[in-house]
């Protein structure tokens, strides 16, 4: 039951993100790649005011660590931060480029498509071990997905590699252990906006002048961003990247359920069919903790 505050936290991040659309839609109207160049430039700039006015103390014990450190395990943090926002910064672009190029349908099967390939990601590099139940789970979700790709193999291309760059984030901070999390949260997206400075007089269109532009923004931003992002890094620090992966469903699914309750988008059977598969296996992968819980519930109800 120790785990279930890491649970909570990667819930809560993956439901946040869920409800993104309903802040989207209403800047629709802007390119997707200035929604994307304001949005990590938001970010850095307010993660590094908070950083400064009051982590100075956290910031200076995470040098302090980190001159301690063998020089391997320097090169292996150096290698596990950069990489980290070059993963997530991989992630921003290609969803943009799949969006804005390929179709808004596979940007969705993506965050079908990562839990499973964090899962085989975590496997294989992390060795983290599954139980028969889940990979149960991983089998449901798979078919799931193929379901949903069946009549457009490419966007299952277009979405594995989505999917990929996200996967590779979540493995990677798993494995970056020791530093506050927030200050690391703080490095990835700052070094990631640095990246994009000098890309934003190419690509970037006129500086929008809309109150409405920005209210979104820095709601995105804050939101959007800097809560799910932190309470993702702070998931991984209690429970396995393949876990809190798959946990990343629940991100679609409510964005599934907005599309057809919210926004009357057409919904055909064969994607009900899809998304109730994938709904199972979440279930099926977490059986474990929703058992311990009840089993927890049930005591203290008979103690009372």
């Amino acid at each position: 039951m120790k785990t279930t505050k890491y649970y909570i936290a990667a819930i809560t991040a993956y439901t946040i993100w869920g409800f993104f659309s309903l802040v989207l839609r209403p800047i629709h109207d802007y390119p997707s790649l200035d929604i994307l160049f304001f949005r990590v430039f938001s970010c850095s700039i307010l993660m590094l005011l908070i950083a400064l006015l009051f982590k100075r103390k956290k910031i200076k014990e995470t040098i302090e660590i980190f001159k301690a450190m063998p020089k391997s395990e320097k090169r292996k943090s150096i290698l596990l931060n950069i990489g980290g926002s070059a993963f997530l910064m991989g992630n921003w672009f290609t969803f943009i480029y799949v969006m804005n190029h390929v179709s808004v349908k596979a940007t969705s099967l993506a965050y079908l498509v990562c839990p499973i390939l964090t899962t085989l990601l975590a496997y294989f590099i992390l060795h983290e071990k599954l139980s028969k139940t889940q990979w149960i789970s991983v089998g449901l979700s798979i078919s799931g997905c193929l379901i949903l790709s069946y009549a457009d193999i490419m966007d299952m291309f277009f979405s594995i590699i989505i999917g990929l760059t996200y996967a590779a984030y979540l493995v990677s901070q798993r494995a970056n252990k020791g530093f506050d999390k927030f200050v690391v949260l703080t490095f990835h997206i700052t070094l990631a906006a640095l990246f994009l400075v000098p890309f934003y007089p190419s690509y970037g269109g006129p500086i929008p002048t809309e109150f409405k532009f920005y209210f979104c923004i820095e709601t995105i931003a804050i939101l959007f961003t800097i809560v799910p992002l932190f309470l993702n890094l702070y998931a991984l620090s209690g429970i396995n990247s393949s876990t809190v992966g798959m946990l990343l469903n629940i991100n679609p699914m409510i964005a599934f359920g907005l599309a057809a309750f919210v926004f009357k988008e057409n919904i055909t059977a064969l994607q009900i069919t899809s998304y109730a598969i994938i709904f199972i296996a979440v279930l099926v992968f977490n059986s474990h903790h929703i058992f311990a819980i009840k089993q927890k519930w049930t005591a203290i109800s008979k103690g009372s």
